[in-house]
């Protein structure tokens, strides 16, 4: 599956369901990886705020819509315009806005959906970048609860259950796609009860809301309007949550469970997905540091240099080596590495004595390319002062810092720190024994 724009630019204009004021939106296409982005073009340099879970609004206060922030400025009420974007797969597009909210259009995705698809939409060359859940997630607050578990497809269940004669136990569950989105989604309209409306014309918002663009809930029905399904506001919730999850920036699989959540929870949940997001997905190799000398040693020329082999060599790539002095080496830390099925198979963690030997492996790429040791291997005589700072979990990156303290004919003495994302993950000494190579074949 490829990566989605729009065709063409399309521009809506309205008003902000809470601010009141007017705006107009044009949605442009986008090139491939640059994700859904706004530019405040009525202010002075266009600021630029780029959808992704590190910019979105967490303030427990904002609770009636969903924000995005950065260089200052936030962007209000992103979710409906969100769930229809994801609703039709597109993965980039550049949005420019000339004020803070929204088009509130009629409380639904529905007018965003028809325009997008006005628009058209062309694939690019990239892969789309979709995460699927890996493990199951669990956000609550009170009596209300969201749980994500892993599933081939995104799955969105809700249970709704208001104090209120026509809000009681709605239930609604979907497979999303672009078919169930724009039958059975987009056209769900926001609402409220009438009995909140006070409260929140207090908080001074809902300005630019009436009784066409939000359901106003009465025990009788929706005042002045009539309900598009029986279960709308069910519904609704459940665009909101596509709409939310979309603030990761990137589509995401899995089964989601919700019982009486709202936008703040849908939040929580998307920063725990980013969470698993960085602990499973594998990181780049950093880039080699300025001035470093040597090359860089990929896993086919360790091979050439260790003995080790499948499952138990355990450095991926030496990304720096000071003949006689110091090295630096990655492993990437997977859930396929096969020791995890028995280390703790519940919540794995990585064994320490592996971290100790993923050191002494690099260490063996640095010491044996220094020329001195050439037709030689390595072997463990010792290990002192070993320390262990950091749990390191599947989806961490272990980069290890070898400083050679005395490399003498026949012995070498080694420091090695490992650390992952800057912390200390363990450190200690290690002795070792040079011995010719054909000990191996002997």
């Amino acid at each position: 599956m490829k990566q989605k724009t729009i065709k063409n630019p399309v521009t809506l204009s309205g008003v902000g369901l809470h601010s009141g004021k007017a705006v107009r939106m044009t949605i442009k296409p986008a090139g491939d990886n640059e994700g859904i982005s706004f530019s405040r073009v009525d202010l002075p340099g266009k600021p630029h705020v780029k959808v992704m879970a590190a910019n979105a609004v967490m303030d427990e206060k904002v609770t009636r819509c969903t924000a995005v922030t950065a260089q200052g400025v936030c962007i209000y009420t992103i979710e409906h315009l969100m769930a229809a974007l994801s609703g039709l797969g597109i993965d980039n597009a550049a949005i420019e806005i000339d004020a803070e909210e929204l088009p509130g259009m009629d409380g639904s995705s529905l007018e965003f959906l028809k325009a997008l698809e006005q628009a058209g939409s062309t694939e690019g060359q990239a892969d789309k970048n979709i995460f699927t859940i890996q493990e199951p997630i669990i956000v609550a607050n009170k009596t209300s609860t969201i749980v994500m578990v892993p599933h081939d497809q995104l799955n969105v269940s809700y249970t709704l259950d208001y104090d209120h004669p026509l809000l009681r136990s709605q239930f609604f569950s979907r497979p999303i796609d672009t078919a169930s989105f724009a039958k059975e989604l987009a056209a769900a309209r926001t609402f409220c009860l009438e009995s909140e409306v006070n409260e929140i014309r207090a908080q001074g918002l809902a300005r630019g809301a009436n009784y066409q663009n939000t359901l106003v809930m009465s025990s009788q029905g929706p005042l002045e309007n009539t309900l598009r399904f029986p279960d709308e506001c069910a519904r609704h919730k459940v665009l909101d949550i596509v709409g939310d999850l979309f603030l990761l920036g990137f589509p995401v699989k899995g089964a989601v469970y919700a019982t009486k959540s709202g936008h703040a929870l849908n939040r929580a949940l998307v920063k725990k997905i980013e969470a698993q997001r960085q602990k499973y997905t594998a990181v780049s190799y950093p880039s080699v540091p300025p001035g470093a000398a040597g090359r860089v040693f990929d896993i086919h020329e360790i091979m050439k240099i260790l003995p080790h082999r499948y499952p138990f060599l355990f450095v991926d790539r030496v990304i720096e080596i000071e003949p006689g002095k110091k090295g630096i080496g990655i492993k990437n830390v997977t859930i396929n590495d096969g020791f995890f099925q028995g280390h703790f198979p519940q919540k794995p963690v990585m064994p320490g004595v592996i971290m100790i030997e993923a050191m002494a492996q690099t260490a063996g790429v640095v010491v044996l390319t220094s020329g001195a040791h050439n037709g030689k291997v390595a072997l463990f005589m010792s290990i002192s002062d070993v320390k262990f700072r950091k749990v390191v979990y599947p989806g961490d990156q272990l980069l290890m810092e070898i400083e050679i303290i005395r490399d003498r004919e026949r012995t070498a003495h080694i420091k090695g720190v490992a650390r992952v994302d800057g912390e200390v993950a363990i450190e200690g000494e290690m002795m070792f024994s040079y011995t010719d190579a054909h000990y191996l074949n002997s």
